[in-house]
């Protein structure tokens, strides 16, 4: 029986059908582009072609994605005045734009400001939208959609089917993008202006990693061209958690984002060595920037010698009053430190000139650069304002007892000063055991010699687990351009934990930044986060509780074992659902689990590795599970997770965020007795 002309689903498919042959076309015209005769040079035609590369990577049609993912028929034509009788336009929402031979939309930007309505509209606020369509798909095909009549009051308002289906879509490989199911508060912070720094506080679920990751895809739409000089950059805790999200913006069609870790940032030196708790506290406190900088201009020494510079038979004297003047004017001045020890001799010769100039003679600046190149000056230079190697700097302050306290009196104790100081002093900076606390240091003294380079835009994700050194790092990275900071309070698992956000916005240098909570959880079911959010009063009792808006409560059971096998019997059941499933432990318990995995034969990944259809299954320490995600998750020994950390507020948070890494099921097995703050039932 054939299918009626009028079928709606039918003509919808062949709507995408039409769009992936635009988008075909559209990839084909870039492909066919001839360049050979359009550029002046063999530079300006690498760059061309890298450009073309570029484009032809952005415009991939993923098979498996679907092209658009909704669809907004308006009461009116957008801009156009409301009268009664304007006719309205249908728009398709989609990942990126598609145009058909004449130019004409077929699938809409989600970034454009005519798609804003798709996330926003609605029964209170329609925004002149008649109908918002919603499109189901099974692997890149449209399967089924679902309307809302947002301007028809006799319709009831309803949660819809599609976008929980989309929410709760079992996860097999790297992070997702959230496009299609975007909500009203998520929209608002993702579309907030590139000037203005946001800070996201969101529990597990909320979507804020995503929220983060999409509003780089929307600045990158709005402020293309700025972003594209200044660039662009996602920081994230640790390699496991950039390659699981790498995916999320080439999805969009963004190629051009860079990711690293705060390690990556800084690494200066090769890192050997490890702090303990105390001494990484103190190296991660923000006076340590204080110390580093009375160090560093301790070198600057005042002139005592005049400086005589010869010039054919001339011979032209600067005393050391005026020379000590220049140096003062310089340290007033406040400016890098190598930048002043660059102006320096330039100082010097204008003051020479200044007397050719009174003798009758007329030097230009030809002659000033001469004289400032002039051995005698030099020497000034190099006596009153040395070079200073910014690692050198950092090891001596590490390696000599009497060089800190000098430089740390008044800011750090004599048990601080204690702490960082290494045992047994390194002999060179290569023999040294660097920590990364350490290198963080060495940022901050490279920084205080030379400015780095500042970036259009950061997203910081995980951001809990800096300390304010770190913080620091990055906010060099953006002192001229804006930040999106993503963090939870309440899974803040280091030491150094941020204790607040407005002070982990101060040390970032973005005080003025605007501070947004996400409440409304749409990852973990409501079981799961009722459970975990009994250690909220623990850990983060200002916060408020994510709530699910999950209507499917999820599968979740706490089960007493007797070991190991009954732990891989919890993960053979999992397995038997589709999707991924996670098996969380506390580090020290990971060998033992992995044999236990190996001799039943099933196979597992680690974090970071890509789940496949065969092997979905990953193996997960408790100290990387941080961003991470699974359809399933079995919790190992909830005690062993809180005992691996040096305090019990950290390692409560370290089982809050193992809690909740499941989106659909969540099996806690436990041989031990459960920590005792699982067994509250109140939230305060």
């Amino acid at each position: 029986m054939s299918t009626p002309v009028d079928d709606p689903l039918s003509r919808e498919r062949s709507h995408l059908s039409a769009s992936r042959s635009a988008l075909r076309a559209m990839r084909e015209d870039v492909e066919a582009l001839d360049i050979t005769d359009v550029t002046a040079n063999w530079v300006n035609a690498e760059v061309l072609a890298r450009q073309i590369e570029e484009r032809i990577k952005a415009l991939a049609d993923l098979s498996d994605t679907p092209l658009f993912f909704g669809r907004l028929d308006y009461l009116h034509a957008p801009g156009a005045e409301q009268a009664e009788g304007a006719d309205g336009e249908r728009f398709y929402i989609g990942r990126r734009h598609v145009h058909d031979h004449d130019g004409d939309p077929m699938v809409i930007d989600w970034r454009a400001p005519v798609s804003q309505p798709f996330y926003r509209a609605s029964k209170k606020d329609p925004m002149d939208v008649a109908l918002r369509r919603r499109f189901g798909y099974t692997r890149g095909d449209i399967t089924a959609y679902e309307d809302e009549h947002l301007s028809d009051p006799a319709e009831a308002s309803r949660t819809s089917k599609l976008l929980q289906q989309e929410i709760e879509r079992p996860r097999v490989g790297p992070m997702r993008d959230i496009v299609a199911t975007i909500q009203p508060e998520q929209d608002e912070i993702v579309r907030s202006g590139l000037s203005g720094t946001v800070c996201v506080q969101g529990g597990p679920g909320t979507g804020k990693t995503a929220v983060g990751l999409h509003r780089v895809a929307y600045l990158l739409y709005a402020h293309r061209e700025r972003l594209a000089r200044t660039g662009t950059l996602v920081i994230g805790p640790n390699r496991s958690f950039l390659h699981y999200i790498e995916q999320v913006l080439p999805a969009l069609g963004e190629l051009a984002v860079q990711q690293a870790t705060v390690d990556d940032l800084v690494a200066h030196v090769e890192i050997k060595g490890t702090d303990d708790a105390t001494a990484a506290v103190v190296k991660g406190d923000a006076r340590l920037a204080r110390v580093l900088r009375r160090a560093l201009y301790a070198h600057v020494t005042m002139p005592t010698e005049p400086v005589v510079v010869v010039r054919g038979s001339r011979r032209w004297r600067v005393p050391a009053y005026e020379l000590e003047e220049l140096v003062r004017e310089l340290l007033d001045r406040d400016i890098r430190y190598g930048a002043a020890r660059e102006a320096l001799p330039q100082r010097i010769a204008h003051a020479v000139l200044v007397q050719m100039e009174r003798s009758g003679e007329a030097p230009d600046d030809r002659v000033q650069d001469a004289v400032a190149r002039n051995s005698a000056v030099k020497a000034a230079v190099k006596a009153a304002w040395p070079a200073v190697d910014p690692v050198k700097l950092v090891l001596r302050l590490l390696s000599d007892a009497e060089f800190l306290a000098v430089h740390a009196e008044g800011i750090l104790d004599e048990d601080e000063q204690k702490a960082i100081l290494w045992a047994k002093p390194a002999r060179s900076v290569k023999s040294a055991k660097w920590s990364a606390a350490d290198a963080v240091l060495i940022d901050e003294a490279t920084d205080l010699i030379q400015r780095t380079h500042s970036l259009g835009h950061v997203v910081l994700d995980e951001a809990q687990d800096l300390s304010p050194m770190q913080y620091r790092a990055v906010g060099r990275r953006c002192t001229t351009g804006s930040a999106t900071v993503l963090g939870d309070l309440a899974q803040g698992t280091t030491p150094w934990a941020t204790r607040g956000w407005q002070e982990a916005l101060t040390h970032l240098g973005k005080p003025e930044a605007l501070v947004e909570e996400l409440t409304a959880g749409f990852r973990v079911p409501t079981d799961v986060i009722t459970y975990a959010s009994r250690l909220l009063p623990h850990i983060a009792p200002s916060l408020t509780p994510v709530v699910s808006i999950r209507e499917n409560p999820g599968h979740f059971e706490v089960r007493p074992v007797s070991g190991p096998k009954d732990v891989v019997e919890a993960c053979r059941e999992l397995l038997r659902h589709e999707g991924s499933t996670g098996l969380i432990a506390a580090d020290a318990r990971v060998p033992e689990l992995a044999e236990a995995l190996e001799q039943a034969g099933i196979p597992y990944l680690g974090p970071g590795e890509e789940t496949t259809v065969d092997t979905r299954l990953t193996l997960v320490p408790a100290s990387l599970a941080k961003g991470l995600e699974y359809d399933y998750v079995v919790l190992d020994e909830p005690r062993a997770v809180v005992d691996g950390e040096p305090d019990e507020r950290t390692g409560l948070r370290r089982l809050y965020v193992a809690l909740t890494r499941a989106v659909s099921g969540l099996i806690v097995t436990h041989a031990a007795e459960l920590p005792p703050q699982l067994a509250s039932t109140t939230l305060h």
